[in-house]
C-alpha cells in the first residue's frame, strides 16, 4: 500500500490547484453545469460523427434519428442502473425512497422534502450494457445491419469519453491517488494533497483513441471498414484495458472496494475488454477467410 504524501513535505512544490466553479452559468433558478454542458458536447459530437458516417454509406437519415433516441436512453438507464446496481446496491434497495432516487434525478431530505440533483452516479460499464440492448433493439425495428451500427458507435464513442473525463475533472471527481509527481492536482474541494488527474490521463487517452481511430478509418483498409466489427472491438479493448490500468492510481469510488484485490471498475472492464479483443479477432479473421 503506497504511503500519501504529507502536505508539509511538498508545500513548495509548485502543485496545480485545481477548485474551477461547477457552473457557468447560474441565475439562481437556473444553472448550467460544465459537467452537463462536457456530456452534452460529447454526445452532440459523437452525433455528428456518426451522422458523416450515415451518411458517407448512404443511409436513410429516418434511420439516424430513430438511432439517436436509442443511444441516448440505452446509455442513460443502463449507465444510471450499473451505478445502482454495481456500486451502492445496499442503498438504492435499502428503502422504498432510496429505489426512487435510482430512478429519478431527485434526493429525499431529512425534513421531508427532496430537491433535484440530476443524476448523481453514472457508471460507463453499465453504459455500454444498455448501449448494446439498446442497439440490438434498434436494428430488429430497421433492419440494419448490428455490425455496422456497433462500429459506428465505436468509431464515435472515444470522443464522448474524452468528453465526459473532462466533465469529471471539472466537478473534481474520480481522482486519482496522493503523489508527488510534477504535474499533480491539488483538489482543493477534496483534501489538500497533491494527487494523480486521473481523470485528464483518461481523457487524454481517448482523445488519441478517437485520432487513432480516425486515421485507420482514413487509410481504408479493408479490415477496418465499418461494418467489420473492427471499429467496436477496438474501441472496446482500448478503452477498458487503460481503464483497468489507471484504475491502480484512482481512489476507490466506494467502501467496500478497499477490501477487494480490483476494483469494481477493473472487473467490469475484464469481460469488456474479451469482447473488444473477440470483435477484431473476428475482423481479421473474416478477412482472412475471404482472401483463401
Amino acid at each position: 500500500m503506497s504511503i500519501p504524501p504529507t502536505t508539509s513535505k511538498f508545500k513548495d512544490m509548485n502543485y496545480i490547484h485545481w477548485n474551477p466553479p461547477t457552473d457557468i452559468i447560474n441565475l439562481g433558478f437556473f444553472a448550467i453545469r460544465w459537467y452537463g454542458m462536457l456530456w452534452g458536447i460529447g454526445l452532440i459530437g459523437a452525433t455528428y460523427i456518426v451522422a458523416r458516417l450515415f451518411k458517407a454509406y448512404k443511409i436513410a437519415d429516418s434511420k439516424f434519428a430513430s438511432l439517436f433516441v436509442y443511444v441516448f436512453f440505452g446509455v442513460l438507464l443502463g449507465a444510471r442502473l450499473g451505478h445502482c446496481l454495481f456500486y451502492e446496491p445496499s442503498y438504492f434497495f435499502g428503502s422504498f425512497k432510496h429505489f426512487v432516487e435510482m430512478l429519478l434525478p431527485i434526493r429525499f431530505l431529512s425534513d421531508g422534502g427532496w430537491r433535484y440533483t440530476g443524476y448523481a452516479g453514472l457508471a460507463s460499464h453499465g453504459g455500454v450494457i444498455g448501449l448494446l440492448i439498446a442497439l440490438y433493439l434498434y436494428c430488429r425495428q430497421t433492419k440494419m445491419e448490428y455490425l455496422f451500427v456497433l462500429d459506428s458507435i465505436g468509431f464515435a464513442a472515444p470522443f464522448t469519453a474524452m468528453a465526459i473525463r473532462l466533465g469529471n475533472l471539472m466537478n473534481s471527481e474520480i481522482i486519482g491517488k496522493a503523489t508527488d509527481v510534477p504535474w499533480a492536482f491539488v483538489f482543493t474541494r477534496v483534501d489538500s494533497l497533491p494527487r494523480h488527474p486521473a481523470q485528464l490521463y483518461e481523457a487524454i487517452f481517448y482523445s488519441i483513441v478517437f485520432c487513432l481511430g480516425v486515421l485507420l478509418y482514413k487509410m481504408r483498409k479493408e479490415k477496418t471498414t465499418i461494418g467489420s466489427g473492427f471499429f467496436f472491438g477496438y474501441c472496446l479493448t482500448l478503452v477498458f484495458t487503460f481503464r483497468f490500468f489507471v484504475e491502480f492510481i484512482k481512489e476507490v469510488q466506494v467502501d467496500f472496494e478497499h477490501h477487494l484485490v480490483l476494483d469494481m471498475g477493473q472487473i467490469l472492464s475484464l469481460p469488456l475488454i474479451a469482447i473488444g479483443l473477440y470483435f477484431m479477432w473476428k475482423a481479421q479473421h473474416k478477412l482472412a477467410s475471404k482472401h483463401k
